[in-house]
């Protein structure tokens, strides 16, 4: 998985655009500012819209391409990131840390998705926010018409609304639900899709 993040973002051109997630900024608006972290942040769109308005954004990745776009994005936009790069499993963030964490279209192996959701849980505050947009599982229709509109093929990497109440028991539902709606985000995300959106405030 890596080579393929790192030959994706290889291009001058960024993957999936400079602009940052629609759900993401709609979402990201209304909250008080403070620490944020971006798992799966790529060329750092959202990250780096986090710290143009007044965040503290920490983002990681697989991929060193996506990490250099993304310090040639903040660089553009006079901004600072935290970038690690590396498997979110395997990186190391203060527990309670993090007044919000930001998966958007971080589609993790089906044998890690849910440990990552626990680590992500473990690293946001109690009364913290988690932001996720992600392909369902019946975007693969979607994606067997429209290949550009992206998404993995793996039904496993895509998600539900259960899989999310599983995963995020002790949060209090703000949203969550699947939608259709068209993404026009760069080279990659062109089409038709259909995704889950959630917001939850971690209770406990």
């Amino acid at each position: 998985m890596k080579q393929f993040w790192n030959d994706r973002y290889a291009s001058d051109q960024f993957a999936y655009g400079q602009e940052p997630n629609v759900f993401f900024k709609q979402e990201i608006d209304k909250l008080a500012k403070g620490k944020i972290l971006l798992p799966a942040d790529g060329e750092g769109r959202n990250s780096v819209y986090a710290a143009k308005h007044g965040w503290t954004s920490f983002a990681c990745d697989l991929s060193l391409q996506g990490k250099e776009k993304a310090q040639k994005l903040a660089a553009k936009n006079q901004v600072n990131l935290n970038y690690l790069v590396g498997d979110f499993g395997s990186l190391s963030y203060q527990k309670q840390f993090f007044d919000t964490i930001a998966m958007i279209y971080a589609h993790f192996p089906a044998e890690k998705k849910s440990e990552f959701h626990g680590l992500a849980d473990q690293y946001l505050k109690v009364g913290g926010t988690i932001i996720l947009e992600a392909f369902s599982k019946n975007h693969l229709k979607f994606n067997s018409v429209n290949p550009i509109v992206g998404g993995p093929r793996d039904i496993e990497m895509l998600y539900s609304i259960e899989e999310i109440k599983d995963d995020f028991p002790n949060y209090e539902i703000l949203i969550l639900g699947e939608t259709e709606t068209e993404l026009s985000e760069g080279q990659f995300h062109i089409g038709r899709a259909s995704v889950v959106r959630f917001v939850g405030r971690k209770r406990s």
